[in-house]
């Protein structure tokens, strides 16, 4: 497994690949074009063969960051791809400066809560109703 930042080129494969990750509300091509414009925004992805099976990107305020997303292909999941790609984009916001890395995740996303949570989140409280569905979130921080 090879991790790497993301190209432009990579974005049409990433958005299709939101759209099986995230059935419910997947980023379209046009807001994933518009994060990875932002100067803020940093995204890595995971190949394996060439193929991209992975990625993540979070976006840096001055001292804090949010991980806005994070996702693998449904065949290579619990096989640590999750974890190298949150571990890379956290020691990239640690070499900028970040002291707090913030994330959403659903409440009924029981094997993200468990990622984040091994890999040093904390609940900070619930959402009501956060998204479109009307589903709760629940927001993790980890202190860098």
């Amino acid at each position: 497994m090879k991790i790497r930042e993301w190209r432009y080129e990579d974005i049409l494969k990433i958005s299709e690949m939101e759209k099986e990750c995230f059935p419910k509300e997947p980023w379209s091509y046009k807001m994933l074009v518009s994060s990875f414009e932002e100067e803020s925004f940093h995204g890595v992805l995971a190949e394996e063969n060439g193929e991209i099976v992975g990625y993540g990107g979070i976006t840096k305020a001055v001292d804090s960051a949010d991980i806005d997303n994070i996702a693998v292909v449904e065949y290579y999941r619990n096989s640590g791809i999750g974890t190298a790609v949150l571990q890379e984009l956290l020691q990239y916001a640690k070499s900028k400066g970040v002291e707090k890395v913030f994330l959403e995740v659903r409440v009924s996303n029981s094997v993200a809560m468990a990622l984040y949570l091994k890999c040093g989140f904390k609940g900070v409280y619930a959402r009501t109703r956060y998204y479109s569905d009307g589903e709760d979130c629940l927001v993790m921080v980890k202190e860098l």
